[in-house]
Protein backbone atom coordinates (compact mmCIF):
# COMPACT_ATOMS: atom_id res chain seq x y z
CA UNK A 1 0.00 0.00 0.00
CA UNK A 2 2.59 2.67 -1.12
CA UNK A 3 -0.04 5.03 -2.00
CA UNK A 4 -1.42 5.31 1.40
CA UNK A 5 0.90 8.17 2.68
CA UNK A 6 -0.64 9.66 -0.34
CA UNK A 7 -3.97 9.18 0.68
CA UNK A 8 -3.47 10.13 4.31
CA UNK A 9 -1.87 13.25 2.76
CA UNK A 10 -5.35 13.80 0.50
CA UNK A 11 -7.68 13.15 2.89
CA UNK A 12 -6.15 15.74 5.44
CA UNK A 13 -6.25 18.63 3.07
CA UNK A 14 -9.89 17.97 1.55
CA UNK A 15 -11.21 17.56 4.94
CA UNK A 16 -9.57 20.76 6.48
CA UNK A 17 -11.31 22.78 2.83
CA UNK A 18 -14.26 21.67 3.59
CA UNK A 19 -14.07 22.65 7.55
CA UNK A 20 -12.70 26.06 6.55
CA UNK A 21 -16.07 26.67 4.34
CA UNK A 22 -18.01 25.27 7.05
CA UNK A 23 -16.77 27.76 10.37
CA UNK A 24 -16.95 30.54 7.43
CA UNK A 25 -13.40 31.27 7.15
CA UNK A 26 -13.80 30.73 3.24
CA UNK A 27 -16.69 32.25 1.33
CA UNK A 28 -19.45 30.46 0.75
CA UNK A 29 -21.72 31.87 -2.19
CA UNK A 30 -25.34 32.20 -1.66
CA UNK A 31 -27.60 32.38 -4.99
CA UNK A 32 -31.02 33.99 -5.24
CA UNK A 33 -32.68 30.99 -5.75
CA UNK A 34 -32.49 27.03 -3.66
CA UNK A 35 -29.55 24.82 -4.80
CA UNK A 36 -29.89 21.09 -4.89
CA UNK A 37 -26.22 19.16 -5.25
CA UNK A 38 -26.21 16.13 -6.63
CA UNK A 39 -22.78 14.12 -6.38
CA UNK A 40 -21.23 11.33 -4.98
CA UNK A 41 -17.95 10.38 -2.92
CA UNK A 42 -16.48 7.94 -5.45
CA UNK A 43 -14.58 7.89 -8.58
CA UNK A 44 -16.99 6.18 -11.07
CA UNK A 45 -20.16 5.57 -12.35
CA UNK A 46 -22.93 5.55 -9.73
CA UNK A 47 -26.03 6.80 -11.73
CA UNK A 48 -25.28 10.55 -11.19
CA UNK A 49 -26.52 12.33 -14.55
CA UNK A 50 -29.67 9.94 -14.47
CA UNK A 51 -30.24 11.32 -10.84
CA UNK A 52 -29.82 15.17 -12.02
CA UNK A 53 -32.36 14.05 -15.11
CA UNK A 54 -34.76 12.19 -12.77
CA UNK A 55 -34.50 15.21 -10.33
CA UNK A 56 -35.26 18.01 -12.95
CA UNK A 57 -38.23 16.10 -14.19
CA UNK A 58 -39.67 16.01 -10.81
CA UNK A 59 -39.00 19.74 -10.53
CA UNK A 60 -40.90 20.47 -13.74
CA UNK A 61 -43.54 17.99 -12.39
CA UNK A 62 -44.25 20.04 -9.07
CA UNK A 63 -44.13 23.90 -11.12
CA UNK A 64 -41.02 24.59 -10.43
CA UNK A 65 -38.54 25.85 -13.39
CA UNK A 66 -35.11 24.05 -12.86
CA UNK A 67 -31.99 24.98 -14.47
CA UNK A 68 -28.57 22.59 -14.42
CA UNK A 69 -25.26 24.10 -13.61
CA UNK A 70 -21.92 21.38 -14.45
CA UNK A 71 -18.42 21.68 -14.24
CA UNK A 72 -18.11 19.78 -17.85
CA UNK A 73 -15.58 17.71 -17.24
CA UNK A 74 -13.79 16.79 -20.60
CA UNK A 75 -14.89 19.64 -22.72
CA UNK A 76 -13.04 22.53 -23.43
CA UNK A 77 -15.43 25.78 -21.91
CA UNK A 78 -12.80 28.40 -20.95
CA UNK A 79 -15.14 30.55 -18.64
CA UNK A 80 -18.73 29.76 -18.42
CA UNK A 81 -20.94 28.73 -21.39
CA UNK A 82 -24.66 27.39 -22.27
CA UNK A 83 -25.03 24.00 -23.63
CA UNK A 84 -27.72 24.06 -26.25
CA UNK A 85 -29.56 20.40 -26.99
CA UNK A 86 -27.00 19.22 -30.09
CA UNK A 87 -24.37 20.80 -29.02
CA UNK A 88 -20.64 19.33 -29.59
CA UNK A 89 -19.15 17.25 -26.26
CA UNK A 90 -15.86 17.69 -27.09
CA UNK A 91 -16.48 21.18 -26.35
CA UNK A 92 -18.65 21.20 -23.34
CA UNK A 93 -18.49 17.24 -22.12
CA UNK A 94 -20.25 14.89 -22.71
CA UNK A 95 -23.00 14.53 -19.28
CA UNK A 96 -23.58 18.09 -19.80
CA UNK A 97 -24.67 17.80 -24.08
CA UNK A 98 -26.90 14.85 -22.73
CA UNK A 99 -28.90 16.47 -20.25
CA UNK A 100 -29.32 19.44 -22.28
CA UNK A 101 -30.65 17.02 -24.83
CA UNK A 102 -32.92 15.40 -22.44
CA UNK A 103 -33.45 17.41 -19.25
CA UNK A 104 -35.85 20.31 -20.92
CA UNK A 105 -33.95 22.45 -18.91
CA UNK A 106 -31.17 25.20 -19.64
CA UNK A 107 -27.68 24.17 -18.66
CA UNK A 108 -24.61 25.90 -17.86
CA UNK A 109 -21.14 24.92 -17.65
CA UNK A 110 -17.92 26.24 -15.97
CA UNK A 111 -14.91 25.39 -13.69
CA UNK A 112 -16.32 27.99 -11.11
CA UNK A 113 -19.73 26.89 -10.30
CA UNK A 114 -21.05 29.66 -8.87
CA UNK A 115 -19.91 31.94 -11.60
CA UNK A 116 -21.95 29.30 -14.36
CA UNK A 117 -25.02 29.54 -12.28
CA UNK A 118 -25.00 33.23 -12.09
CA UNK A 119 -24.90 33.56 -15.65
CA UNK A 120 -27.67 30.70 -16.07
CA UNK A 121 -30.09 33.00 -13.81
CA UNK A 122 -29.10 36.04 -15.79
CA UNK A 123 -30.23 34.67 -18.77
CA UNK A 124 -33.00 32.79 -17.39
CA UNK A 125 -34.38 34.59 -15.48
CA UNK A 126 -37.75 32.56 -14.66
CA UNK A 127 -35.46 29.66 -13.20
CA UNK A 128 -36.20 29.55 -9.53
CA UNK A 129 -34.23 26.28 -8.68
CA UNK A 130 -31.06 25.08 -9.27
CA UNK A 131 -29.31 21.48 -9.72
CA UNK A 132 -25.54 21.35 -9.16
CA UNK A 133 -24.52 18.21 -10.97
CA UNK A 134 -21.49 16.64 -9.17
CA UNK A 135 -20.89 19.63 -7.23
CA UNK A 136 -21.01 18.13 -3.79
CA UNK A 137 -17.10 18.65 -3.13
CA UNK A 138 -17.24 22.45 -4.63
CA UNK A 139 -17.92 23.98 -1.32
CA UNK A 140 -17.84 27.39 -2.65
CA UNK A 141 -21.26 27.02 -4.09
CA UNK A 142 -23.60 27.33 -1.40
CA UNK A 143 -26.68 24.56 -1.33
CA UNK A 144 -29.62 23.89 0.48
CA UNK A 145 -30.30 20.12 0.25
CA UNK A 146 -26.80 17.65 -0.71
CA UNK A 147 -28.24 14.38 -3.02
CA UNK A 148 -25.83 11.82 -2.84
CA UNK A 149 -25.70 9.05 -4.75
CA UNK A 150 -24.10 5.70 -3.94
CA UNK A 151 -23.38 2.30 -5.51
CA UNK A 152 -21.36 0.64 -2.86
CA UNK A 153 -19.49 -1.19 -6.04
CA UNK A 154 -17.54 2.19 -6.66
CA UNK A 155 -16.61 1.88 -3.22
CA UNK A 156 -13.60 -0.19 -3.68
CA UNK A 157 -11.77 -0.65 -0.45
CA UNK A 158 -13.03 2.39 1.39
CA UNK A 159 -9.94 4.20 0.97
CA UNK A 160 -9.44 7.84 -0.26
CA UNK A 161 -7.53 8.50 -3.46
CA UNK A 162 -5.46 7.71 -4.69
CA UNK A 163 -4.97 4.68 -2.43
CA UNK A 164 -8.73 4.17 -3.03
CA UNK A 165 -11.82 5.56 -5.44
CA UNK A 166 -13.23 7.89 -2.56
CA UNK A 167 -12.82 11.50 -2.46
CA UNK A 168 -14.24 11.81 0.98
CA UNK A 169 -15.39 9.32 3.49
CA UNK A 170 -18.18 7.04 3.58
CA UNK A 171 -19.33 9.11 6.67
CA UNK A 172 -19.74 11.78 4.46
CA UNK A 173 -22.57 10.57 3.17
CA UNK A 174 -24.36 10.34 6.28
CA UNK A 175 -23.91 14.46 6.83
CA UNK A 176 -26.15 14.58 3.54
CA UNK A 177 -29.95 15.19 3.20
CA UNK A 178 -30.35 12.25 1.57
CA UNK A 179 -29.04 9.32 -0.40
CA UNK A 180 -29.95 7.89 -3.41
CA UNK A 181 -28.29 4.35 -3.61
CA UNK A 182 -28.02 3.02 -6.83
CA UNK A 183 -29.18 -0.90 -6.41
CA UNK A 184 -29.33 -2.68 -2.56
CA UNK A 185 -27.02 -1.31 -0.26
CA UNK A 186 -25.03 -4.29 2.37
CA UNK A 187 -26.35 -3.80 5.87
CA UNK A 188 -23.17 -2.57 7.14
CA UNK A 189 -23.21 0.73 4.33
CA UNK A 190 -26.74 1.07 5.74
CA UNK A 191 -26.04 1.27 9.76
CA UNK A 192 -22.86 3.80 8.15
CA UNK A 193 -25.12 5.95 6.74
CA UNK A 194 -26.78 6.94 10.25
CA UNK A 195 -30.27 8.57 9.71
CA UNK A 196 -29.88 10.06 6.78
CA UNK A 197 -32.66 8.72 4.83
CA UNK A 198 -31.81 6.77 1.77
CA UNK A 199 -33.99 5.69 -0.92
CA UNK A 200 -33.22 3.01 -3.67
CA UNK A 201 -33.80 3.58 -7.49
CA UNK A 202 -32.57 1.57 -10.53
CA UNK A 203 -31.65 2.54 -13.82
CA UNK A 204 -34.68 0.82 -16.19
CA UNK A 205 -34.87 0.89 -20.08
CA UNK A 206 -36.25 -1.85 -22.76
CA UNK A 207 -36.38 -0.26 -25.95
CA UNK A 208 -33.51 0.44 -28.14
CA UNK A 209 -33.20 3.45 -30.51
CA UNK A 210 -31.22 3.39 -33.72
CA UNK A 211 -28.00 6.08 -32.76
CA UNK A 212 -29.02 7.65 -36.38
CA UNK A 213 -32.50 7.98 -36.52
CA UNK A 214 -33.82 8.04 -32.89
CA UNK A 215 -36.84 7.89 -33.95
CA UNK A 216 -36.60 4.05 -34.91
CA UNK A 217 -37.15 1.85 -32.27
CA UNK A 218 -36.89 -2.39 -31.51
CA UNK A 219 -36.79 -4.68 -28.70
CA UNK A 220 -33.71 -6.88 -27.56
CA UNK A 221 -35.15 -9.88 -30.21
CA UNK A 222 -34.74 -7.50 -32.87
CA UNK A 223 -30.57 -8.72 -32.30
CA UNK A 224 -31.28 -12.48 -31.69
CA UNK A 225 -28.65 -14.61 -34.20
CA UNK A 226 -27.09 -11.36 -34.76
CA UNK A 227 -23.47 -10.69 -33.55
CA UNK A 228 -23.84 -8.09 -30.93
CA UNK A 229 -20.59 -6.32 -29.80
CA UNK A 230 -22.01 -3.66 -26.80
CA UNK A 231 -19.43 -0.54 -26.39
CA UNK A 232 -19.23 1.67 -23.09
CA UNK A 233 -17.36 4.77 -21.89
CA UNK A 234 -18.56 5.34 -18.50
CA UNK A 235 -17.80 4.64 -15.08
CA UNK A 236 -18.96 1.21 -14.89
CA UNK A 237 -19.32 -0.27 -18.04
CA UNK A 238 -19.73 -4.14 -16.50
CA UNK A 239 -23.28 -2.74 -15.37
CA UNK A 240 -24.47 -1.69 -19.02
CA UNK A 241 -23.16 -5.32 -20.58
CA UNK A 242 -24.65 -7.29 -17.99
CA UNK A 243 -27.92 -5.29 -17.80
CA UNK A 244 -28.15 -6.03 -21.80
CA UNK A 245 -27.60 -9.88 -20.77
CA UNK A 246 -29.98 -9.72 -18.57
CA UNK A 247 -32.15 -8.63 -21.28
CA UNK A 248 -31.75 -11.62 -22.98
CA UNK A 249 -29.19 -10.36 -25.66
CA UNK A 250 -26.21 -12.63 -26.50
CA UNK A 251 -23.11 -10.47 -26.44
CA UNK A 252 -20.16 -11.39 -28.81
CA UNK A 253 -17.49 -8.93 -27.83
CA UNK A 254 -17.81 -6.43 -25.16
CA UNK A 255 -15.68 -3.22 -25.20
CA UNK A 256 -14.61 -1.12 -22.16
CA UNK A 257 -13.12 2.48 -22.57
CA UNK A 258 -13.06 4.72 -20.02
CA UNK A 259 -15.56 7.19 -18.67
CA UNK A 260 -15.59 10.31 -20.75
CA UNK A 261 -13.45 8.56 -23.39
CA UNK A 262 -13.04 10.73 -26.32
CA UNK A 263 -14.53 8.90 -29.03
CA UNK A 264 -13.45 8.30 -32.81
CA UNK A 265 -14.61 6.29 -35.68
CA UNK A 266 -11.86 3.54 -35.57
CA UNK A 267 -13.74 2.79 -32.14
CA UNK A 268 -17.22 2.29 -33.70
CA UNK A 269 -15.87 -0.18 -36.25
CA UNK A 270 -18.23 -3.30 -36.75
CA UNK A 271 -18.03 -5.75 -39.59
CA UNK A 272 -21.59 -5.39 -41.77
CA UNK A 273 -23.66 -7.95 -40.73
CA UNK A 274 -22.86 -6.89 -36.63
CA UNK A 275 -24.63 -4.83 -34.40
CA UNK A 276 -23.19 -2.05 -32.08
CA UNK A 277 -25.00 -1.56 -28.57
CA UNK A 278 -23.82 1.45 -26.69
CA UNK A 279 -25.37 4.04 -23.53
CA UNK A 280 -27.17 7.46 -24.23
CA UNK A 281 -23.62 8.88 -23.16
CA UNK A 282 -21.68 7.25 -25.90
CA UNK A 283 -24.33 7.64 -28.47
CA UNK A 284 -24.24 12.00 -27.69
CA UNK A 285 -20.47 11.62 -28.86
CA UNK A 286 -20.57 9.18 -31.88
CA UNK A 287 -23.60 9.89 -33.32
CA UNK A 288 -21.82 11.92 -36.17
CA UNK A 289 -19.62 8.46 -37.15
CA UNK A 290 -21.48 5.48 -35.84
CA UNK A 291 -22.22 3.10 -38.22
CA UNK A 292 -25.98 2.41 -39.56
CA UNK A 293 -26.44 -0.46 -37.19
CA UNK A 294 -25.83 1.36 -34.26
CA UNK A 295 -28.35 1.38 -31.34
CA UNK A 296 -28.52 3.33 -28.20
CA UNK A 297 -29.91 1.96 -25.03
CA UNK A 298 -31.99 4.65 -23.02
CA UNK A 299 -32.58 4.33 -19.56
CA UNK A 300 -33.77 6.44 -16.92
CA UNK A 301 -33.74 6.24 -13.24
CA UNK A 302 -36.79 4.57 -11.18
CA UNK A 303 -37.10 5.85 -7.92
CA UNK A 304 -38.36 4.07 -4.89
CA UNK A 305 -41.41 6.58 -3.93
CA UNK A 306 -41.14 9.56 -1.54
CA UNK A 307 -37.51 10.22 -2.41
CA UNK A 308 -38.88 13.49 -4.45
CA UNK A 309 -41.49 14.50 -1.90
CA UNK A 310 -38.83 14.62 0.60
CA UNK A 311 -36.07 16.65 -1.30
CA UNK A 312 -38.92 19.11 -2.34
CA UNK A 313 -39.71 19.24 1.13
CA UNK A 314 -36.08 19.91 2.37
CA UNK A 315 -35.92 22.74 -0.18
CA UNK A 316 -38.96 24.73 1.02
CA UNK A 317 -37.42 24.66 4.60
CA UNK A 318 -34.13 26.72 5.70
CA UNK A 319 -30.65 26.08 4.28
CA UNK A 320 -28.61 23.68 5.46
CA UNK A 321 -25.27 24.96 4.49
Amino acid sequence: MALLPLSLVFSLVADARRQLYRFGLLRIERLPVPVVVVGNIAVGGSGKTPVALWLAAELRSRGRVPGIVSRGYGGQVEGVAEVMPGADPVCFGDEPVLMAALSGCPVFVGRDRPAAARALLQSHPRVDVLIADDGLQHYRLGRDVEVVVVDEATLGNRLRLPAGPLRESVTRIAQSSVALAHGRLSRRLREALADVPVFEFTLAGDVFERVGDRSERCGPAAFKGRRVIAMAGIGRPERFFAQLEAMGVALEERRPLPDHHAYSAADVRIGGGDVLLMTEKDAVKCAAFAPANSWVLPVRARMEPGAAELIVEKLDGPPTA
